[in-house]
This record gives structure tokens, sequence and C-alpha cells, in this order.
């Protein structure tokens, strides 16, 4: 049972859910900048490079097999489009990830120049000499 309460005390920490959110939403983050790069960002790139689909370029090392209308051996390709498509979905997610974190960090420091409460007044003389009296009359009291 020791195995039991020190997995569940690892799961429930909050570091851990934390964590957890933050794949789950990196995830579905993830989906949206997937679609916005082959959606949206990358047809018009294709018109203005002829038209071209990035993710079918390849470069044919071997050639298939056919014999009899038949596929004996695929062909062995080097799918240099399919990378082209991921660098693009990287650097528009890093770039997206990077707004966001500065737009995070400004939202932070705005929060941390906020002025601190201001701190209680020194006490005057005469709140100093009434707490001296109060001090005196109870060690004469004891």
């Amino acid at each position: 049972m020791g195995f039991l309460k020190e997995f569940k005390a690892f799961a429930l920490k909050g570091n851990v859910m934390d964590m957890a959110v933050g794949v789950i939403i990196g995830g579905a983050f993830g989906k949206i900048v997937t679609s916005l790069v082959n959606d949206i960002i990358m047809p018009p790139i294709g018109i203005l490079v002829g038209g071209v689909d990035f993710t079918n370029l390849k470069l044919v090392i071997k050639k298939a097999v056919i014999e009899n209308g038949a596929e004996i051996a695929p062909a062995v390709t080097w799918n240099y489009g399919a990378f082209i498509q991921q660098v693009v979905d990287f650097t528009i997610l890093a770039f997206c990830v990077f707004m966001m974190v500065k737009v995070m960090n400004k939202l932070m420091k705005k929060e941390e120049k906020k002025p601190a409460p201001a701190a209680p007044p020194a006490p005057t003389k005469e709140e100093l000499l009434l707490t001296e009296i109060r001090d005196l009359l109870k060690e004469q009291k004891k």
C-alpha cells in the first residue's frame, strides 16, 4: 500500500496537476496552430511558389518495383516536403508561444508594479508614551 500512497501523493501535487493541464491545453493549441498553418498560411505560400504542396515534395531514391500491375516493392523516397511543413508548423507554434509568454510577462509586470499597501504610519510620541506607561503598569501588577 505504500506504493499507492506515494503515487497518490505524487499525482495530486499541484505541480503535476498544473503540468497535466498544460499538456492538454498545449495539445489543443498545437491543433489550432496546425490548422492555422495548413489551412490559412500554406495555401497562399503554395500559390506564391507555383501551386506546390509542400507535403507532397519528395525525392525518389529508388523507384517502386511493379510487375504485372502489382507493386512488389514500394518506392524509397526522401520526403523533404513533409519536413519543410513541420519546420513551418514549429516556427509558427514557437512564435505563438513566444507572443503568449510575452503578453503574460507584461501582465505579470503590471501586477508587480501595483503599489504595495502603505505601511501603517509610525506611532506618534503620545502613542509611544502611552505604550510605555501601559508596559510599566503591567510590570507593577506582576
